[in-house]
């Protein structure tokens, strides 16, 4: 059914827009915190309504999906966050080595082949340098800390967080159902239907890239770190995180993956063989995802080209900075959703037809 709407209504739809932009721009600094609480809500507000299912009550199973949430985020903080911490440090302390490596195999090959002066690049200062300094560089994560902790205004800031987003996250989860419900009897009823068959398929889309895109990367992270730690890689939970991470953009994430991976491997080998074993790796991360992830837990994709996804990422963070990146693929999947409707609307008006 089409919907005319009139001039009027069109220039007050407009004006709102705008003001409610301006309004999230201004506000976007202490957004964050409600974004965040928001992002968990969605993703448990499913289990939370299977567990009712089961006659929890509503409290009751907001509680266990709290209790979920909280054992995961504990399990980052306390057991992943300090051995991403060591792998980094252990970097950092075999960059003298590398440079060693580097200056006594690589430097001759180099100047042989590209007629380059011995001296070209002093690798001696590097390295006294990096021999210097690593204990600092090895210690960055103690140091933000303890930036942030010294700072007063960065610790109010951040234990607002930490109290802000478990208490909107309940309350956000218990009273789902009664704010769906609520918003839906805002909506003018001459629009009810259009706009409701545009928010299931824009929930579809959020469903998919949220939940079906965070089981993803949480899969395909353990799975290259596991098997970069089979091969022998000394970095492979590092290398995993960030291919695993790296993902939600396709085939970005196996690219990145491989290139950082191979050159470890090859540095700490100095054999082609285990940079064999990595495309492997790889390669066999990319059939999982295609083959058994993707279809399993996320159907068909939210139809975003790479470029697409990359700009809307790099958007969002110039325009609203960590709040703009949270919410730039969402979004950008949303304005798909409409894009596709308006375009079938076009599509049978008489603008087209002429």
């Amino acid at each position: 059914m089409n919907v005319k709407i009139s001039d009027t209504q069109k220039i007050l739809f407009l004006v709102s827009a705008v003001i409610f932009f301006y309004i999230v721009y201004i506000l976007a600094p202490i957004l964050t915190p409600f974004l965040v609480a928001g992002v968990f809500a969605y993703l448990g507000d499913p289990i939370v309504d299977k567990l009712e299912d089961l006659r929890f009550t509503r409290t009751a199973s907001v509680f266990v999906v709290f209790l979920i949430f909280i054992i995961l985020i504990l399990s980052f903080v306390f057991i992943i966050f300090p051995l991403i911490q060591n792998q980094i440090s252990h970097l950092l302390k075999k960059i003298p080595s590398i440079i060693d490596w580097i200056y006594i195999e690589v430097s001759p090959w180099l100047s042989q082949t590209f007629s380059l002066e011995s001296n070209a690049i002093n690798l001696d200062n590097i390295k006294q340098s990096l021999i210097q300094h690593w204990q600092s560089f090895g210690s960055f994560f103690g140091t933000f800390l303890l930036k942030i902790f010294s700072s007063a205004q960065l610790l109010i800031i951040w234990l607002s967080y930490a109290l802000l987003i478990p208490i909107v996250t309940f309350y956000l989860l218990r009273d789902w159902d009664i704010l769906i419900t609520k918003i839906s009897q805002l909506i003018p009823r001459k629009h009810i239907s259009v706009i409701t068959k545009l928010s299931y398929e824009c929930n579809a889309v959020l469903a998919e890239f949220f939940r079906g895109q965070l089981i993803v990367i949480s899969v395909q992270s353990v799975f290259y770190s596991s098997a970069l730690w089979f091969i022998g890689l000394e970095f492979s939970l590092l290398i995993g995180l960030i291919a695993g991470i790296v993902s939600f953009i396709p085939y970005l994430g196996v690219l990145v993956g491989i290139v950082i991976a191979s050159i470890a491997a090859f540095l700490q080998f100095h054999e082609i063989l285990p940079v064999i074993y990595v495309f492997i790796v790889f390669g066999a991360g990319q059939i999982l995802e295609g083959m058994i992830l993707t279809p399993l837990l996320i159907g068909e994709r939210i139809g975003l080209h790479p470029i697409a996804v990359i700009f809307a990422v790099m958007a969002g963070a110039q325009l609203l900075g960590l709040f703009g990146m949270i919410i730039a693929l969402p979004v950008a999947a949303i304005i798909l959703v409409l894009l596709k409707y308006y375009h079938k609307q076009y599509l049978k008006s008489d603008l087209y037809n002429l």
